[in-house]
């Protein structure tokens, strides 16, 4: 995942909306436990109304974006792994958060100028001293053949072709498993020509008041949002059966900040420690 990417404008969302410009008569709770159902595209099923995001996997003992990461989220609980889509030289889908594979490897370069079998040679660095494990840069398709029928993916589409990516998830059975995170305005229109029900993501434009929040989404028929950061805001996008899925990732992530968000309404938090979040949740009775 990126750190609070936005298709329009790229800064943190500020905006608060009023609340006498929105009609509250269903409260938050109630809202984040029944629109779900009613969504005119469904998301993926998963055992739990609230879902927890693997950010980049679980990557506390082990790699960001590796096979390792994905699987201990997936012996974690967490409902998604987040994997970060970029395409190669010729033109094979990797998995990197950056463009640029130096912090990774420890080697310069960039993914786009890179082919395939010079990928595979790269070793990524390991996340805790004294690991001995070798960690290679994971392949669209392996993670796909991981990942199913046991995990869902929240897919941060970076750079990559959407034909192929289509392919390749229903190649795998994996195309009902999978929410697509757009980076770029002109990705809303490519999915929707490629793969119309394929539930979508995105950021809300920043600094935008109700009438242009409204007509951002009657444009863009969002299925996900993920910075809709107050009560209000969170209503006002449930009414269009938009689900909220925070990023809650950071340096001081922890109670106070999952109190905070589950408070709001959210329906899913994106983090870096899905396996503490997750015990939390369950210990609130909220999971």
């Amino acid at each position: 995942m990126r750190n609070f990417s936005i298709i329009i404008l790229t800064s943190l969302f500020t905006y608060a909306v009023k609340a006498h410009d929105i009609d509250n008569r269903l409260t938050t709770s109630f809202i984040s436990q029944n629109f779900l159902t009613q969504h005119s595209t469904p998301l993926p099923k998963t055992k739990h109304k609230l879902v927890v995001i693997a950010h980049r996997g679980s990557h506390l003992n082990v790699p960001e974006n590796t096979l390792a990461a994905y699987e201990s989220a997936i012996k974690e609980g967490a409902d998604y792994v987040e994997i970060d889509l970029r395409t190669t030289k010729d033109g094979h889908l990797v998995i990197m958060h950056e463009e640029s594979i130096s912090r990774m490897t420890g080697i310069k370069g960039l993914i786009k100028d890179l082919n395939f079998s010079d990928i595979k040679r790269l070793k990524i660095k390991p996340a805790v001293n004294g690991d001995t494990t070798t960690y290679h840069i994971p392949e669209f398709a392996d993670v796909l053949n991981l990942c199913k029928g046991r995990i869902n993916i929240y897919l941060d589409f970076k750079e990559a072709d959407v034909e192929k990516t289509y392919s390749l998830l229903k190649e795998f059975g994996m195309q009902n498993n999978v929410v697509v995170y757009l980076n770029k305005e002109e990705q809303y229109e490519q999915w929707k020509n490629v793969a119309p029900q394929v539930p979508l993501m995105s950021s809300l434009p920043e600094n935008a008041n109700i009438s242009q929040l409204n007509n951002f989404m009657d444009k863009k028929r969002l299925d996900v949002v993920d910075n809709a950061y107050t009560i209000d805001l969170i209503n006002l996008v449930h009414k269009r059966k938009i689900a909220v899925w925070l990023d809650v990732q950071s340096n001081d992530e922890g109670p106070a900040t999952w109190e905070q968000a589950l408070k709001s309404g959210a329906d899913g938090l994106q983090t870096d420690h899905p396996e503490k979040l997750i015990k939390y949740l369950e210990d609130q009775g909220k999971r």
